[in-house]
């Protein structure tokens, strides 16, 4: 874990409310000069701390009109059982997110899909590439949307 300062959370909260602000407009938002700040930013990027920039689609407007939360036991408990099920769920590309969690599941899928019969295809898939039990929820809308991470400043060692 990398120390954060103020000045790092700052910018690090910045970016992810709008990732592609521009270098000057975040240095005047934080209060820096644009060369300081541009360094801090790629010292945040080198040490893994922003990872990237991406855009937010709106599933609807590209057609994504079912999503759904995929709860997966999988038949083989193995780390070569594992890694064959990641490899296989990377081809699959309605499923934009995995996680593995603990509970009587082993892994939670996000699967975005144009419609139900879409999605049926994925999970009619999922048996076939390791998984042992399926259980879908079906997302009727978003009560709370994704927000930031909230980063706070963080001890030195």
């Amino acid at each position: 874990m990398r120390f954060l300062d103020d000045v790092d959370c700052a910018i690090v909260r910045q970016l992810q409310e709008q990732g592609d602000l521009p270098n000057v407009a975040l240095a005047r938002r934080i209060g820096l000069s644009p060369a300081a700040t541009l360094r801090r930013v790629q010292q945040l990027r080198q040490d893994g701390v922003v990872t990237g920039v991406h855009a937010v689609v709106d599933h609807e407007q590209v057609g994504l009109r079912v999503e759904a939360f995929v709860l997966v036991v999988l038949r083989e408990h193995t780390p070569e059982g594992d890694a064959r099920f990641a490899r296989e769920l990377a081809r699959l590309p309605g499923v934009l997110r995995a996680d593995s969690v603990t509970g009587a599941d082993d892994v939670l899928l996000h699967v975005a899909a144009a419609d139900t019969r879409e999605l049926q295809e994925v999970l009619r898939t999922l048996p076939r590439i390791g998984a042992s039990r399926v259980t879908t929820l079906l997302r009727l809308e978003s009560v709370k949307p994704p927000s930031p991470a909230p980063v706070r400043p963080t001890p030195r060692r």
